[in-house]
């Protein structure tokens, strides 16, 4: 059966959407779809939760709540912490890439036909000097007016593989099944419009899509591209989102993000945790591989902990990075993911955050050219480390705070989110 996009009218809502909408509704990709599910490792000293507000007595009127920040705010050149200290001309190559879809925006349009006529490798004063002169910044900040928040980092793997099965691999990387259904909610509820509800068709109802056990349990009519070595590796390049395979002949194929089965990302690191399997400081990306050589006979079981489970497809062959939520390559080091609803694709950022696990400044030009199912907010970013296992290890120890600026060409407004 051919895949199918449904769109409902209010009289053809099915009664068993509501059930969808219970079960994938909290992790559903919204517009435009997340390269992976990309969610943060447990943190060992995230900060405590903040008291409840007192409860009013009864009959009082209850306190009106605070405005909320907005969520971008004019900035300065001068307020950019590390602005004069960065090599800017080493985003100017991702800069270039984003133009190639923004400027059919017309905002953007004139800054980025100057960034064709600079060329492709102009000096570090000069790409100072087209951005101070074409931009203006706005600095990014919380609800609460705070300025600091989560980044993150992540990478591109690298998995063993073959285009056959085998002893060696016998762990599929699925494309997307032909029955699953996607469902657009927007034409009966738009508010709505960025959510989209995976789902199979059961008869006459439309019931939620398998979740990762009952994927494992059963033939699914979904074609197989590779065939994985290692499920615990083929796991986490889920979680990226995007990777590559190297073939037993030594040749690479390129995998991306197609779609996902609708159901909730869990953290099978939290679930270790709760099991009592590790402590919250070992529950890395390398703790749980460990973890997984030691105990293989509870290997599905720890797969079965997170019900989402997502669907590659097969990529051109390239030299560049993977393709993001925008369309283009990412840059090594100087591409982001970000919140589309605070950040606009393609948008230059500066970001003022750390190196992984210690105080030393990481402060550079990036460019927001992706999105994740978990980078949610206005000051949050997934800050994209490059290709390989030295990329992976150093997006693995990565949490930790900083601020960031929206470069918007002058008289753009930034968004306004409801």
């Amino acid at each position: 059966m051919p895949r199918k996009m449904l769109r409902l009218t209010r009289n053809a809502l099915l009664p068993s959407v509501s059930a969808l909408l219970l079960a994938a509704c909290a992790a559903l990709p919204g517009t435009p779809e997340p390269s992976g599910e990309r969610t943060c490792a447990p943190c060992p000293s995230c900060p405590p939760c903040p008291a409840a507000a007192p409860t009013p007595a009864p009959g009082a009127p209850a306190a009106p709540a605070p405005p909320a920040a907005a969520a971008a705010q004019a900035s300065d050149w001068s307020a950019i912490e590390g602005w004069q200290r960065d090599e800017l001309s080493a985003a100017w190559p991702a800069l270039r890439a984003s133009c190639a879809t923004l400027v059919r925006q017309a905002p953007w349009k004139a800054a980025c036909e100057e960034a064709v006529r600079l060329g492709g490798a102009p000096d570090g004063a000069t790409v100072r000097r087209f951005f101070e002169s074409r931009f203006t910044p706005w600095q990014l900040v919380n609800p609460d007016g705070s300025a600091n928040g989560l980044v993150t980092g992540y990478y591109e793997p690298l998995i063993r593989g073959s285009r056959t099965r085998s002893t060696r691999s016998p762990w599929p990387i699925h494309g997307v099944p032909q029955d699953m259904l996607t469902i657009e909610l927007a034409d009966v509820y738009p508010e709505l419009k960025s959510l989209r509800l995976r789902g199979r068709l059961v008869g006459n109802k439309v019931l939620p899509y398998w979740n990762r056990q009952q994927l494992a349990e059963r033939q699914v009519p979904a074609p197989v591209l590779l065939w994985a070595d290692d499920p615990i590796e083929l796991f986490f390049l889920q979680v990226q989102g995007s990777g590559r395979v190297q073939l037993p002949d030594g040749g690479l194929v390129r995998i991306g993000y197609a779609d996902q089965n609708g159901h909730p990302y869990q953290s099978i690191g939290r679930w270790l945790v709760a099991q009592g399997e590790l402590t919250l400081d070992k529950a890395s990306m390398e703790g749980i591989k460990r973890w997984a050589q030691d105990n293989p006979q509870r290997l599905q079981e720890l797969l079965n902990a997170n019900p989402s489970y997502v669907f590659f497809r097969e990529m051109p062959a390239s030299g560049g990075g993977p393709v993001g939520a925008l369309g283009v390559p990412l840059s090594e080091g100087r591409s982001i993911a970000v919140d589309p609803r605070f950040v606009p694709l393609g948008a230059p950022v500066f970001l003022a955050t750390t190196q992984p696990l210690s105080e030393r400044p990481l402060e550079r030009l990036v460019m927001a050219q992706d999105t994740g199912g978990a980078i949610k907010g206005a000051v949050r970013a997934d800050f994209f480390w490059g290709f390989g296992a030295d990329a992976g290890r150093e997006a693995g120890k990565m949490r930790q705070q900083g601020r960031m600026w929206v470069l918007l060409p002058k008289g753009m407004k930034p968004p306004m989110p409801r």
